[in-house]
């Protein structure tokens, strides 16, 4: 039984996942949009919109905060300079998950996030 069980494994253990999720919260943050499987899309979006949601407010507490999470400054300075005034009416909801299909290799079914 899975009762109170939160969260994909992914297949990995607890620093690779959480490397992966990272480095792809940064990639759907710098590109706008990213091709991954519908798992991973799923467990990274709640990621990005809470990092978006954080650099809303242009402080120093808020930079240091989403420099702890992201491996380089590149995401931050984007969220900070781009999304942020972007988004500035929207109370949330910034991505948006589009089904592709399936991957011929292993019929994994594949999908595209995208900042909306």
């Amino acid at each position: 039984m899975r009762h109170r069980v939160k969260g994909r494994t992914l297949g990995r253990e607890k620093a690779p996942r959480e490397a992966l999720l990272r480095n792809l919260a940064a990639s759907v943050i710098l590109y706008e949009k990213v091709q991954t499987t519908e798992a991973k899309a799923k467990e990274v979006r709640p990621l990005v919109e809470r990092a978006i949601t954080t650099g809303k407010t242009p402080t120093l507490a808020s930079r240091r905060h989403l420099m702890k999470f992201f491996y380089t400054e590149h995401p931050v300075k984007k969220i900070l300079e781009v999304l942020s005034p972007r988004y500035e009416a929207r109370k949330g909801g910034y991505t948006r998950i589009v089904k592709l299909g399936h991957r011929q290799n292993d019929a994994a079914d594949m999908v595209q996030i995208e900042l909306v």
